[in-house]
């Protein structure tokens, strides 16, 4: 067997590409700065998706490590982007639920528990 004739994968890798998750939690930690309870956020909100073993483990790709790459950017650049993906934080005006007003007038003050006179 020669070394020309290994094959390389798709992605000129053996055998993986940009999709394949490679890289479990700690080395992400390690190589992003992004802490693993983050990371874990991130998937729960859907930002990224990284595979998982048959443990159940994360494995992250190439593109998973990009797309952290761009989110720290916008982060970096005050972007708050769990907020506006979840929708926390303050809304726009015109999306905002209109104030709940009292009722004027006088109530019914009763205690609980307490008789009701008619």
């Amino acid at each position: 067997m020669s070394l020309s004739s290994t094959n390389l994968g798709p992605a000129g890798g053996f055998g993986t590409g940009p999709d394949q998750g490679l890289y479990p939690i700690s080395v992400v930690t390690e190589l992003t700065g992004i802490s693993a309870n983050t990371l874990r956020g991130y998937d729960r909100a859907g930002l990224i998706s990284p595979s998982r073993t048959e443990g159940g483990s994360r494995r992250y790709s190439d593109n998973d490590l990009a797309r952290l790459r761009r989110i720290t950017a916008l982060t970096d650049d005050g972007v708050p982007v769990l907020k506006r993906l979840t929708g926390a934080g303050p809304r726009p005006p015109a999306l905002r639920a209109p104030a709940v007003r009292p009722a004027t007038g006088p109530g019914p003050t009763a205690r609980p528990g307490a008789a009701v006179r008619r």
